[in-house]
């Protein structure tokens, strides 16, 4: 096919305002990914579409299945959706004071 380019399990962007630490949630409009590794601001960053990953969470209980959005203030994952974009679902439980959610990334934008 002529015009395939990629798989698209991850992509390159440029980091966004402030940069980007490896292993963080990042989110540029409707496009989130966890950062493969850290970027200054404007730097080549690639971006973790897919997979299952673990990210920092809010204080929220988890159950496995449980849809989950990406906090872009807090910078962590929860499960309240108003104001917030729908990343993935949990693929572990995690109680609301664990730290870290396993998360299985969307990637449906």
């Amino acid at each position: 096919m002529r015009n395939y380019i990629q798989p698209g399990n991850a992509v390159t962007i440029p980091a966004p305002v402030g940069g980007a630490l490896g292993g963080a949630g990042v989110l540029v409009d409707s496009l989130f990914g966890i950062a493969s590794h850290d970027a200054l601001e404007a730097e080549d960053l690639t971006l973790q579409l897919t997979g299952i990953v673990e990210v920092a969470k809010a204080a929220v209980a988890l159950t496995v299945g449980a849809k989950v959005y990406w906090d872009a203030t807090a910078g962590k994952i929860t499960t309240v959706s108003v104001g917030n974009t729908l990343v993935g679902v949990a693929v572990a439980a995690a109680a609301g004071g664990d730290a870290l959610a396993r998360v299985r990334l969307n990637a449906t934008f």
